[in-house]
């Protein structure tokens, strides 16, 4: 048997290809929208790629079966309640795929609604005949350290009840069910916003989780859809529409890098309503850049941050650091966002050649600086908390407001117009985020805490004791 994981860590996405090294044949399991690195490792191995399973229709990312499906020919499968526009393989709870006949390597498809109605995990089996499967791809259902959500809106149609109830089953019962040396395989891991306390393991087993997973502690159904419906992070509004996507039939991905202008073309983009979406790093985007231009670096979580402050519909020029604009066009593509009209080189070289006074700056302020600003400015100043609600829980600024940032965009009326602004998250990064956004909407007077909250709250506590 063959068995890769290839992970995305900007996404924290997950994707599988197993394979018969005795018969060649392969499938793939969740692949991601750019699919060359796993023709190549096929390639590499012998293998054909003859089927695409999706465990269900991704929120997060615009998955690749129809790149995968266009480049091999293979296959596309679903669980039996999936319905979309292009053809599915609609694969039944307990159908078995043998890849290579009676002795060789077998998959089995378990039913295991609750992250969507239409999920299901995926036993690997080393030898067809094999009392213990060698492993699962559970998809969202089952992450190390959590369980997929049954809140998202990306369900639709379905309630957060109704999927629960679901997920119950399907954890509680089902993958529980499993022998306790059978390893894990989730689609996603830490950061992914499909849960709350996934861990940055990469595999664990079952008897691991039925141990420590919070969520796989025997319960009720009343008790559990409470803890895994509690604390959930703010969904970005991208999350929809990708899961609608993923149900139609659509153009594939191209590799085709966006075209080069200079500084008048791209400001007559945005004059037509383009963004100016800035991906260098926090530090270099405050010491200067183009007005109105948003700042979301690309060292973070850069694809996820996007689907949170633009629009798919969006028309964007991509200001990159250097030698990276072609990543960044690829990391857009992985959530849906193709509508790049074009990237602007050499910023630095043309932020230099600019008029001083149309150069933008960024305010940002020392957990000290920011005690000064407050006590000068009392009440007047506004303070924004970007964290997600569970992130609050464990202290927050006095007179801070939260507004999560992947609600920040449908909730900009709350931030006030006429008072400073000075934004916080944990460490840093998104409040930079933040700010640029408020700044890009016509904001005048925002500032940022350097550090975040971590960073204000070890001034106020003994060296090496956390409160």
């Amino acid at each position: 048997m063959y068995f890769a994981q290839h992970y995305l860590d900007c996404l924290s996405q997950a994707s599988y290809l197993i394979g018969d090294e005795t018969t060649g044949r392969a499938v793939i399991v969740d692949p991601r929208r750019d699919v060359q690195d796993y023709l190549d490792d096929a390639a590499e191995h012998g293998l054909t790629i003859e089927g695409v399973i999706m465990t269900h229709f991704h929120a997060d990312f615009l998955a690749g079966h129809l790149e995968m499906t266009e480049a091999t020919g293979a296959w596309i499968g679903y669980g039996d309640r999936a319905q979309a526009d292009y053809p599915v393989r609609h694969l039944g709870d307990g159908e078995r795929i043998e890849l290579g006949g009676t002795q060789g390597v077998a998959l089995e498809i378990m039913h295991t609604p609750g992250h969507t109605p239409e999920s299901i995990s995926v036993l690997v089996y080393e030898h067809a005949d094999d009392e213990v499967a060698y492993a699962v791809l559970t998809g969202d259902a089952l992450f190390i350290g959590d369980v997929g959500r049954p809140d998202l809106l990306a369900s639709l149609g379905a309630t957060a009840d109704e999927l629960g109830a679901m997920l119950y089953d399907s954890v509680q019962r089902k993958l529980m069910g499993l022998p306790d040396e059978v390893r894990v395989f989730p689609a996603h891991g830490a950061g992914s916003a499909c849960g709350k306390n996934l861990s940055t393991e990469k595999q664990s087993t079952i008897g691991e989780q039925r141990r420590f997973n919070y969520a796989c502690r025997p319960m009720t159904e009343e008790q559990f859809v409470a803890i895994v419906t509690e604390g959930q992070p703010s969904a970005p509004d991208y999350f929809v529409y990708d899961a609608v996507l993923n149900r139609q039939q659509r153009q594939t991905y191209s590799a085709t890098p966006a075209p080069e202008l200079d500084l008048d073309a791209a400001l007559a983009e945005v004059e037509q309503g383009a963004i100016l979406l800035d991906a260098r790093e926090s530090i270099e985007f405050a010491a200067g850049h183009l007005p109105r231009s948003l700042s979301i670096p690309l060292d973070g979580r850069f694809a996820e941050t996007a689907g949170m402050m633009l629009d798919p519909d969006d028309r964007i020029v991509v200001i990159a650091p250097d030698g990276h604009a072609s990543e960044v066009v690829t990391r857009l593509a992985r959530i849906g966002f193709d509508r790049v009209v074009g990237q602007l080189p050499g910023v630095e070289s043309v932020l230099i050649a600019m008029d001083p006074a149309l150069v933008g700056h960024a305010s940002r302020l020392t957990p000290a600086a920011f005690d000064d600003a407050v006590a000068a400015l009392g009440s007047n100043a506004f303070l924004l908390d970007v964290r997600n609600a569970g992130e609050i829980a464990s202290g927050f600024l006095p007179g801070s407001v939260n507004i999560p940032l992947a609600e920040l965009r449908r909730r900009i009326d709350e931030v006030p117009r006429d008072r400073p602004v000075i934004v916080n998250c944990a460490g840093g990064w998104r409040s930079a985020v933040a700010a640029s956004y408020l700044r890009s909407q016509g904001f005048g007077d925002v500032s940022d805490i350097l550090g975040g909250y971590d960073a204000w709250h070890a001034l106020r506590t003994p060296e090496g004791v956390r409160g």
